[in-house]
């Protein structure tokens, strides 16, 4: 692979480990642009990574010295500066654009109104900026944008792959998927995937729009090389997501807390899958002014509960004593619904899913090192939807 490729929202979770992952597969560069909101925001909660991370110059630095590449780069700033967005892009001329650059916090988005607009403007304004300038400097780059499963919510029947056949009074077409979202931060990523499809339909932009699932893993095959190379780890109630912060309560005694009663079902893959993924888009493109949508999962048949269950036994076999407390719900959602999402376009992609089990064991022995780190205090989602 020969590609100039440009990652907006280059020191995140998924944004830095994507960055060494390219960067070893790519002979072209990869530049990452990022204004640490992520490390901000996480540190504005009274939340932090468990994993120390390292500045991106020291990241880099080791990058060079431990794969010796010498094709990674990076600014910072914020893309919602559409100035300084024009200058960088109009200087990379990339050919592949991966916007990750979103505020991904459905409890944060939640808190108040302050939070719930700075998410609107940072996710919408950002992707709309990025539209617009792909249109005037490099139209025949190809976007991957970050979307999310939350976009549908939890409907009463089978999540197709973004479209469907709609039939009405006699008529018919095929339309988008209706979303039914449960934050603010999922209506964010609800009107960045309308606009991404009407900037294709009109501009002839070619899009991929990744729907997804929760995503859970700790170390890659490049961030265990080397300890300056650690990508971030959240846990805490506003930014940690369930499997990871599971973990965390396990090793820690903590109860693991479900909400409500635990029946929610969501769509999980591991980082290292995740990142699969990006490859996979980059080697099969759209067509010039195609938008397309992949539903990216690969477990999503258990409950809350029962992920917890497997995080339990898994806890005990490491010789922790874990136990689980759900919690009163606070969010607004069905807590017993139906889950089914598509995901066929990846398997025949070439997608080879990871060992669940063995993901979430492997979570437990990479997290050892740090986890007197740990700050009980801040792992109890506090935020509430009413």
């Amino acid at each position: 692979m020969k590609e100039t490729v440009l990652i907006l929202g280059a020191d995140g979770y998924i944004g830095w480990n994507l960055m060494m992952y390219l960067g070893r597969k790519n002979q072209g560069l990869v530049v990452g642009i990022d204004n640490y909101s992520r490390r901000k925001l996480v540190n504005k909660v009274k939340g932090d990574s468990l994993i120390p991370i390292a500045s991106m110059k020291t990241r880099i630095e080791a990058y060079k010295e431990v794969f010796k590449k010498n094709n990674l780069r990076f600014f910072a700033f914020d893309i919602t500066n559409s100035h300084l967005l024009r200058k960088a892009i109009k200087k990379i001329r990339p050919t592949i654009i991966i916007n990750l650059a979103q505020m991904p916090s459905a409890p944060y988005s939640m808190k108040n109104l302050g939070y719930a607009a700075w998410t609107i403007k940072n996710n919408v304004i950002g992707n709309l900026n990025l539209l617009w300038i792909m249109r005037e400097i490099c139209p025949k780059a190809h976007l991957i944008k970050m979307g999310t499963m939350g976009e549908y919510g939890t409907p009463n029947v089978d999540i197709p792959k973004g479209f469907f056949e709609l039939k009405y009074k006699g008529r018919k077409d095929w339309v988008p998927f209706p979303r039914q979202a449960g934050s603010f931060y999922h209506w964010a990523k609800v009107t960045e995937s309308q606009h991404t499809n009407f900037a294709c339909k009109i501009w002839g932009l070619r899009a991929t729009d990744m729907m997804q699932g929760v995503v859970y893993g700790v170390t890659t095959e490049e961030s265990q090389k080397d300890s300056r190379l650690a990508g971030r780890f959240d846990y805490d109630g506003v930014f940690g997501t369930a499997i990871n912060r599971f973990v965390v309560q396990s090793m820690c005694g903590i109860p693991m807390t479900p909400f409500g009663k635990g029946g929610q079902i969501r769509g999980f893959l591991n980082i290292k899958d995740s990142l699969k993924c990006f490859e996979l888009y980059i080697n099969n493109p759209p067509k010039e002014g195609e938008y397309r949508v992949f539903n990216q999962l690969v477990e999503q048949h258990r409950t809350v509960t029962q992920l917890a269950d497997m995080v339990k036994q898994i806890g005990k076999k490491k010789g922790y004593n874990s136990s689980i407390k759900k919690i009163k719900n606070p969010r607004i959602e069905n807590e017993k619904h139906y889950y089914n999402a598509e995901t066929t376009k990846l398997t025949k992609l070439g997608l080879i899913a990871s060992d669940f089990r063995k993901e979430i064991e492997k979570m437990f022995d990479d997290l050892k090192p740090y986890i007197h780190r740990v700050n009980k205090e801040s792992i109890i989602p506090k935020i509430t939807w009413k």
